[in-house]
């Protein structure tokens, strides 16, 4: 199957086969249930699409998660046999992911790679967030690339102020951390847009789950969602790649162009 294939407005079918399906996840769309109550999930919208194949036999798992407001690629197996395979391959660490960042700031270098373990900060020093993640020598091993390819300015709210330097960034990640990406680029000086847990404040994070989205946080954070994008996606003999959403292209006012 070639794709997009739009079937729903939540998200588009990029590729699949009788053993797994590759889709686009928009920002904003879970992956999985949380709680009791949550919105429609991606995996709701996969079990609806995918109704004949489950009733069945068929036996879903989401091998590359994505945040709630990360978007783009998701890969699902459709079996125990493929999500074995997929695993392994996960262990042997056979996947070659690309993210595309827009970031606050111009880095110093057009490419770097940052080393640095990661463990959640509740565990070295007290974090009104449990989730939170931090780059601490007691953590596990975390290693990504990053590489420019692009840097814009931006007119900021203020029409008298300056405007402001942003970055579009190639992150290559040779593991698998949680918040992995956006720990990096925040421990680098350059948080990733948008971000409320590694941005500006944390306190915005906390502001959203009392608040929701507001003036206030938009003139904060610029964006309502962390502008990173999983864009490429390579196992064995398949590529898959999605391209940089509209919502991001229109806040850096132009496509930037990622290869």
């Amino acid at each position: 199957m070639n794709g997009p294939l739009l079937f729903n407005p939540r998200f588009s079918v990029i590729a699949e086969s009788p053993d797994w399906i590759v889709v686009d996840k928009p920002a904003h769309l879970l992956c999985h249930p949380s709680t009791p109550g949550n919105p429609p999930t991606l995996l709701d919208g996969l079990q609806g699409l995918l109704a004949f194949e489950l009733a069945n036999g068929a036996a879903l798992s989401i091998i590359t998660r994505l945040d709630r407001d990360t978007s783009g690629i998701v890969l699902v197996a459709k079996n125990a046999p493929a999500a074995r395979h997929f695993s392994k391959a996960m262990e042997r660490g056979e996947f070659r992911k690309t993210y595309l960042a827009l970031v606050s700031g111009w880095p110093a270098h057009d490419a770097w790679t940052l080393d640095a373990p990661i463990l959640r900060k509740g565990e070295v020093e007290p974090s009104p967030i449990w989730l939170k993640q931090m780059v601490h020598p007691a953590g596990k091993p975390c290693r990504t690339r990053f590489e420019v390819a692009g840097r814009l300015l931006r007119p900021v709210p203020d029409p008298d102020g300056p405007p402001l330097p942003f970055a579009l960034v190639r992150c290559f990640p040779e593991t698998g951390r949680m918040h992995q990406i956006r720990v990096h680029l925040a421990h680098s000086g350059h948080p990733v847009t948008g971000d409320k847990l590694y941005g500006p404040d944390e306190t915005c994070y906390l502001d959203f789950i009392e608040s929701g989205w507001t003036p206030a946080l938009e003139k904060r954070l610029l964006l309502d969602r962390h502008a990173l994008h999983a864009h490429r996606l390579e196992l064995d003999e398949h590529v898959w790649t999605s391209p940089w959403p509209p919502d991001l292209a229109r806040f850096a006012q132009r496509e930037p162009t990622a290869k």
